[in-house]
């Protein structure tokens, strides 16, 4: 017998934002048991019409169809009364990192039930966590502290405190972007679960276009704020199509890397071992004019070498040098006056500061610059705001819009061009595209190849090999915080790299 239907759209929703139309007249339906896909540019609205479905942007005009009736969707509560949950891209923001794992999932549960309760009965409630999270064929012990999870974890307790839930639609905002190929695969089998057995439509906000060929049943792009086509996914469907979508335009897929003037070695790693072990016994070296790339899966060590590089974890032995003079600095302070400088992973919560404004985040890596006595010089720091919002094409409705309200990939650009203004010696990108659009990818990419231009020393961590193949020199792959494997670019290929990302010891062999 198959279950009923239920429907969810919009019909001529808008909404307006301080000096920025978000969204235009969106017409916009889904039902339930299927898989859909919304694409688009950053900035294009996808976010904003899904958080207007979810009750977080109750400011719009137009109406929210619920079965084709009419519905307020003023709340988050009243969204989650309808079934409509959403987990977002930045797990840390809704996370409570001092509590349990258990205490997590069961989150909106434990608030809507507390009323007239004095005892909180904690044997049912990890029970009922546990049952969750083996839904999803996740095993993470529950009375483990949020703060303790990889960020892949983190993300999956969120996917199980939103289907502890009733649940009948389920928003992802880029869902597989922390996850390995391995976590990603059992996400997708999930999401297939919760389509066939539960009935549940699953939304995802993506960028990951093969991921959408291979997951979704249709797809929803928007441009500017705008819905531009909603259509099936059909075995004939590319995704150059798609992204001429989303762009309006013809795309290269391609990412060709400019030839860069390599001059002499300038970084130097040896024998580097972080404090805790999560790095260890790592040698490297990077010329300047030299896009050097980390490859390896996730938790293979790449982000914790890139914080060891600067100082955010300690290091236990080695040294580091650069242009030959040896750096001892014990924090990231140091390493930044040493000419360091880290686009970090997490960029909402390491990489901006997302409560104050476009130009003072532009200023904060180098401060003292547009500093006279203790007052900012405030015509400076606009001055410099102003340069690379135009050089970056950073959009924004005003330099003193506050990071919070730009989109993924212009908050991105926030923070690379936070470090030009610093004007650093060696840059180390630590998977600086994850959640923005193949347009941010190129400019992304344009950006890091007139850093090297310059004679500046670049470290591209990403666990996307496509990437490293496009923009990288030569790389050096890690697994489990050990350096595997140094390969030159242009004589590797994606297997090969995926050999010694697996922790394969052996010399690699070609098929065939």
């Amino acid at each position: 017998m198959d279950k009923e239907k239920i429907t969810l759209g919009t019909r001529k929703v808008s909404i307006e934002f301080p000096g920025v139309k978000a969204l235009t007249d969106c017409d916009f339906e889904i039902s339930t048991g299927m898989i859909h896909a919304v694409m688009g540019a950053n900035g294009a609205g996808k976010s904003t019409l899904m958080k207007v479905l979810a009750g977080s942007n109750p400011g719009y005009t137009g109406e929210v169809l619920y079965n084709g009736q009419p519905v307020e969707i003023r709340t988050p509560l009243t969204a989650k009364n309808l079934g409509i949950q959403i987990v977002y891209q930045e797990v840390d923001t809704a996370l409570i990192p001092s509590l349990s794992v258990a205490e997590n999932v069961m989150f909106n549960d434990t608030v809507m039930n507390m009323k007239g309760k004095l005892f909180m009965n904690y044997t049912k409630m990890r029970r009922e966590a546990r049952e969750v999270l083996e839904r999803l064929n996740i095993k993470i012990d529950v009375r483990r502290p949020c703060s303790t999870l990889s960020l892949a974890q983190k993300q999956m307790v969120l996917i199980a405190r939103a289907i502890q839930n009733t649940c009948n639609f389920l928003i992802l905002d880029e869902p597989t972007a922390p996850l390995s190929d391995t976590e990603t695969e059992e996400l997708f089998r999930v999401v297939r679960h919760l389509r066939e057995s539960e009935n549940i439509a699953v939304i995802f906000i993506t960028h990951r276009i093969q991921e959408v060929l291979r997951i979704c049943d249709s797809y929803t792009v928007m441009r500017n704020g705008e819905i531009v086509d909603t259509t099936p996914i059909t075995p004939e469907t590319t995704s150059k199509e798609i992204v001429d979508k989303m762009l309006g335009r013809s795309f290269d897929e391609s990412f060709p890397k400019e030839v860069c003037d390599i001059g002499e070695k300038s970084l130097v790693v040896e024998h580097l071992t972080e404090r805790e072990g999560r790095v260890k016994d790592v040698s490297l070296y990077v010329r300047k004019g030299e896009i050097v790339g980390l490859a390896g899966l996730v938790g293979g060590g790449k982000t914790e070498l890139c914080k060891t590089l600067f100082g955010d974890f300690k290091k236990a032995e080695g040294s580091i040098s650069l242009d030959g003079k040896e750096l001892n600095f014990k924090n990231p302070s140091d390493a930044v006056k040493s000419g360091m400088s880290l686009v970090p992973e997490e960029r909402r919560k390491e990489g901006v500061l997302v409560s104050e404004t476009v130009d003072f985040n532009l200023a904060a890596a180098c401060l003292g610059k547009f500093c006279h006595l203790s007052f900012v010089n405030r015509a400076a720091t606009a001055k410099n705001a102003a340069k690379y919002v135009q050089e970056l094409g950073i959009k924004t409705p005003s330099i003193k819009q506050k990071v919070a309200f730009l989109s993924g990939g212009n908050q991105q650009k926030v923070v690379v061009g936070k470090w030009l203004a610093a004007d650093a010696e060696v840059y180390i990108f630590d998977e600086p595209t994850k959640g923005v659009d193949v347009g941010a990818k190129q400019e992304i990419f344009r950006l890091i190849n007139e850093i090297a231009k310059t004679g500046k020393c670049v470290i591209y961590a990403t666990c996307e090999n496509s990437e490293l193949l496009s923009i990288t020199d030569r790389m050096y792959v890690m697994f489990d915080g050990q350096i595997m494997a140094e390969l030159e670019t242009a004589k590797t290929t994606e297997d090969e790299i995926m050999h010694y990302a697996t922790g394969d010891t052996r010399p690699y062999v070609a098929a065939g």
